[in-house]
């Protein structure tokens, strides 16, 4: 009887191992805590940090609350729209493949890339489209990003550093507002210690409105001893086969060719400033090496548009205005200007958020004498010594 005891007493102990090793396996790998699929593991769902997240985490991929490293949304972002990796562009031309599709090898030491080589895809096989400007064009990033990818070659008013519209702006924190400015006036848009950016507002005031309507019909490009000016031309009827795009390079009209590589450029002391077209008329890209990249649209007010917004513009007007998207290289921490302070690494926008036209002020503070002037009350760009206004 004792011996039979000692067997239901062992039998019993063994199962109690069994079980505490089933509970044991159920709060490791499978369980909703801190294991490897829900929770803070490599797929959290909600509020985890996983590369999938979905939630208010840090995920990579985060879709509600903006913060991961998508380029779009109100987020800030990691880089606050700014590319600073040197290794992006730093890459060799090779020969293309037989199908066309260019070649760059990645030279940028402590890169992700570097040593490799990223081919064009077969959508998109060059940087600049050969027979239709309007087709995407490949982007290539030998960074961080290490890819190269088809991209539309136009400003994306949503997207970092637009500027569009009766002045809606993205700034550099992803954050949306409004700056009218004035009509007639000039404003800083950008200034640091080597670049600054002017922007010149035409507009409209209809009887019984207390402020103008107002859009971005020229900018100035100021750099070193330059000046390169974009100017949407006064149109009195529009149409998209005419170009209504002037540039001026230090005070000088300049063409940019139709055909070929469709492009002007030229050797500023020690930056190459390239013009290049990205369709037949009104769209240009512009580059200042070391500084600063532009895509701009020359477009009008239509009728609809005019009619649904009461603008009450004249006949004989378009209003051809500029559409543009920014981005920047090596701005400092104190740049300034209307859109440059959204740069900042430390700045938080002041606009109110969730109404549909948020308001940023300034216009005391930015407004500049002349579109080729950079002095204003913040202004931070300073002309070379001896330097003769244009």
């Amino acid at each position: 009887m004792a011996s039979r005891k000692s067997y239901i007493l062992v039998a019993f102990f063994v199962f109690l191992m069994g079980t505490e090793a089933v509970l044991a396996a159920n709060n490791g790998n499978n369980s909703n805590g801190n294991g490897n699929n829900d929770g803070n593991g490599n797929k959290g769902d909600d509020n985890g940090n996983g590369h999938n997240g979905k939630g208010n985490g840090n995920a990579n991929k985060g879709d509600d609350s903006r913060k991961g490293n998508k380029d779009k949304g109100n987020g800030k972002g990691n880089k606050r729209g700014k590319d600073d990796d040197p290794h992006t562009t730093d890459y060799d031309v090779l020969t293309p493949l037989p199908s066309g599709q260019e070649r760059h090898f990645c030279k940028g030491k402590g890169s992700a890339c570097y040593f490799k080589t990223l081919v064009c895809p077969a959508e998109c096989p060059g940087k600049k489209p050969k027979k239709n400007k309007r087709n995407k064009g490949c982007f290539v990033n030998c960074g961080s990003k290490c890819e190269a990818t088809c991209k539309w070659r136009k400003p994306n008013c949503d997207g970092y550093g637009s500027l569009c519209y009766d002045p809606r702006f993205v700034g550099g924190d992803g954050v949306m507002f409004y700056f009218h400015g004035a009509k007639g006036g000039n404003f800083a848009i950008v200034s640091d210690d080597n670049l600054q950016i002017n922007a010149h507002f035409i507009g409209t005031r209809p009887e019984g409105r207390t402020r103008d309507y107002t859009w971005v019909q020229a900018l100035a490009v100021m750099f070193d001893t330059h000046a390169l000016v974009i100017a949407a031309n006064r149109v009195s009827h529009w149409d998209d086969n005419v170009d209504a795009l002037s540039i001026r390079w230090n005070g000088k009209a300049i063409d940019i060719p139709t055909d070929g590589d469709a492009e002007w450029k030229t050797n500023a002391d020690e930056r190459q400033v390239l013009v290049e077209r990205t369709d037949d008329t009104n769209n240009v890209r512009v580059k200042v090496a070391g500084l600063v990249e532009l895509h701009i649209k020359v477009r009008p007010i239509g009728k609809e548009e005019n009619k649904v917004h009461n603008y009450q513009l004249p006949d004989d007007d378009a209003f051809a205005h500029l559409e543009t998207q920014f981005k920047f290289t090596n701005l400092s921490d104190l740049v300034e200007g209307v859109l440059g302070k959204t740069y900042r690494p430390d700045y938080v926008s002041p606009v109110k958020r969730g109404v549909p036209m948020p308001m940023m002020g300034g216009e005391d503070k930015y407004q500049t004498p002349s579109l080729y002037s950079p002095h204003c009350k913040a202004c931070r760009f300073q002309r070379p010594s001896g330097f003769t206004s244009i």
